[in-house]
């Protein structure tokens, strides 16, 4: 309606848009706090009081999140979070950032999406822009969110409201690429949606939007991104596991490979996947391809690759060991990092829980030291990290493991201490003396 989308294009000219944002997690509460910056006024929702309390009070718990910039923009006024949903007829522009995770068989679980556009639906007025962007199959955005929140307002989508999709592209840790400056892409129901929830993001954001014709392309396009990955871990990890046969290098392999400008982009191999995306995406369309009679082969290969990567690290674990005159049950195992990439402390499906657990369900006696995450919760059980990387703790482990290759780690004192060393992620690549280490 050209009324609606005229009354949006100014308010979010003028910045009169008020902004609501559902789910104050690694990809909301970053995005909250640009649009909040941006001159919008901005309300988080959340269902945990513990979240909406920190955020009141200022206090960040998001690493790609500066600290100051929460703390301004609450005490401004610009920002504020609130359990009450009740609150979201109070926006005219609402963005659904919650979970989608896999269920215990492997397929998507979109209860949280389900649950949100419940609550938004209830309290949606006429002319307000709804946006989802969580990570999920081609199809979510008009064919669950759209009857949920028309059916829950009695609002017509196109008419009352535009719906659109628009994914998150978060990397936690990336120097460069935040919320602010990574290009956005959108997808909406119509020209005129499109046009609107495009110009929100371009007002905001500094990386540029690119606009795609349907939700769908959008909900693939993302789709993609994660499985691009998660194939060419897979091939890299499938070369690692033949090139340890072959007695080749495979980091070598890859610097070489590399070096040809055109045509090739490294991947390294590893002990699994992890964060929230990559391990997690693949499964999405691979479910939604059987809608279709279609099997994903070549992603699904992937996927079994990468999945059984843990068990193969353990099982070289135990052959360095057993290479010593040691076995793995009863062996002190001392793991190097639970975080699923360098430098952060999100452990959110890292390969490394699973790679402990196997350890333990084998019988090794199992420790860990992780200087970004002092401790982790899985499967119901909290584990501490000892509490500082001394030569003593290294000195008394059969095996050292590592798992993710923080750099704020002494490896030249874990080199000089230890008895034998699994290196999965290649952390230990600068150290000189290399008698001891043993590289995926």
């Amino acid at each position: 309606m050209p009324g609606m989308k005229n009354d949006l294009l100014e308010k979010i000219a003028d910045r009169s848009l008020v902004i609501g944002v559902v789910g104050l997690g690694y990809v909301g509460l970053p995005l909250a706090v640009e649009k909040a910056k941006a001159g919008f006024k901005t309300i988080g929702f959340d269902v945990q009081d513990e979240k909406v309390d920190l955020v009141n009070a200022g206090h960040n718990y998001i690493g790609d999140v500066v600290d100051a910039d929460l703390a301004q923009l609450v005490e401004s006024g610009m920002l504020k979070a609130t359990t009450d949903f009740s609150e979201i007829c109070e926006a005219d522009f609402i963005a659904i950032c919650v979970p989608t995770p896999l269920d215990e068989h492997q397929q998507p679980d979109t209860s949280y999406i389900k649950s949100s556009a419940a609550s938004v639906a209830k309290n949606l007025k006429p002319n307000t822009m709804v946006v989802l962007e969580s990570t999920t199959y081609p199809g979510t955005t008009e064919e669950l969110l759209r009857p949920i929140l028309e059916e829950g307002s009695g609002l017509v989508c196109g008419r009352d409201f535009y719906l659109g999709f628009s994914p998150e592209r978060v990397d936690p840790g990336n120097l460069i690429y935040k919320t602010k400056n990574t290009p956005k892409v959108v997808g909406a129901i119509g020209e005129d949606a499109l046009e609107c929830i495009a110009a929100v993001y371009e007002t905001v954001l500094d990386g540029g939007v690119t606009r795609v014709s349907s939700p769908a392309v959008a909900e693939m396009e993302k789709i993609l991104e994660n499985t691009y990955r998660n194939v060419n871990i897979g091939l890299i990890n499938e070369l690692a596991i033949l090139a340890d046969r072959m007695n080749i290098d495979i980091w070598e392999v890859v610097d070489a490979a590399k070096t040809k400008p055109y045509g090739f982009t490294a991947f390294y191999p590893g002990p699994g996947l992890g964060g929230h995306c990559i391990p997690l995406d693949p499964y999405y369309l691979s479910w939604k391809a059987r809608e279709y009679g279609f099997h994903t082969s070549m992603i699904e290969s992937s996927m079994m690759v990468n999945d059984r990567m843990p068990e193969y690290c353990v099982d070289r674990a135990a052959r360095i060991l057993n290479e010593q005159g040691k076995a793995l049950k009863g062996s002190n195992v001392l793991v190097l990092g639970v975080a699923y990439k360098q430098d952060i402390d999100d452990y959110r499906e890292s390969p490394a829980l699973r790679v402990i657990e196997i350890l333990q369900e084998r019988g090794a006696n199992v420790s860990y030291f992780d200087p970004w995450v002092p401790e982790f919760r899985y499967k119901g059980r909290t584990t501490q990290s000892i509490p500082e990387l001394t030569a003593e703790a290294v000195e008394a482990a059969d095996l050292v493991m590592v798992t993710a290759a923080h750099t704020n780690v002494d490896y030249d004192l874990v080199q000089r201490n230890a008895q034998a060393i699994f290196d999965t992620k290649n952390a230990l690549k600068d150290v000189k003396l290399r008698n001891n280490i043993e590289v995926l």
